[in-house]
C-alpha cells in the first residue's frame, strides 16, 4: 500500500528499541520506552528541512502510529521534528 502524507506531515518507519541492555539483560515489551528516532520515507508538500531518506528525532509524545503491511510507521508534523542526524 502507497501512502501519501499531506501538507507539512511527514511518513517516518520508527526504529526498534533494544531489547537488551549492555550489560545483557533483556528488556520486556512493557518495560520499553516509545522510539524517538525513525528514517522519513515520504514527505508531504509543504516540507522543507527534511527529505526522504533522513534519520530524524522527534518528540517524546508527538505524531501518530500506524501500521502499514506489518510495519510501523509514525506521522509527525515538520515542526514536531527536532533535528536529523548527518
Amino acid at each position: 500500500m502507497k501512502f501519501k502524507p499531506l501538507m507539512d506531515r511527514v511518513l517516518a518507519k520508527l526504529e526498534e528499541s533494544e531489547e537488551k541492555t549492555v550489560s545483557g539483560i533483556i528488556i520486556p515489551d512493557t518495560a520499553k520506552e516509545k522510539p524517538q528516532k525513525a528514517t522519513v520515507v515520504e514527505i508531504g508538500d509543504d516540507v522543507e528541512l527534511v527529505k526522504q531518506g533522513d534519520t530524524v528525532l522527534f518528540e517524546k509524545y508527538s505524531g501518530s502510529e500506524l501500521k502499514i503491511d506489518d510495519e510501523t510507521y509514525i506521522i509527525l508534523k515538520e515542526d514536531e521534528i527536532l533535528g536529523k542526524f548527518e
